[in-house]
């Protein structure tokens, strides 16, 4: 990732985002520790209906989102109004 500016959106713009089909993280135990942060973020969105910040990149470069993360698959995180972010977009959580 180059240190280019990252632009915050909302949710609702997600869906308009070209996503590319490469992975960010290059090992797996990055990649291990964005699903367990995906996933431990899922369960406080669902019990305390608290937001997380979601680092990705699309087409153009990096994005953050503030949302509340409502499911994760082994390749979607699905946030509110079955709007998703491909798994393999993600850089990370906080």
């Amino acid at each position: 990732m180059n240190n280019q500016a990252i632009q915050t959106i909302e949710k609702e713009q997600i869906k308009f985002l070209k996503f590319p089909k490469e992975e960010l993280l290059s090992s797996k135990k990055e990649k291990a520790e964005r699903c367990q942060t995906l996933t431990r973020a899922m369960v406080l969105g669902n019990i305390e209906h608290q937001k997380v910040h979601i680092l990705f990149a699309d087409n153009e470069g990096l994005k953050r989102v503030n949302t509340t993360i409502w499911g994760v698959t082994e390749e979607y995180v699905i946030l509110k109004t079955s709007t998703t972010i491909p798994m393999e977009r993600i850089v990370s959580v906080a």
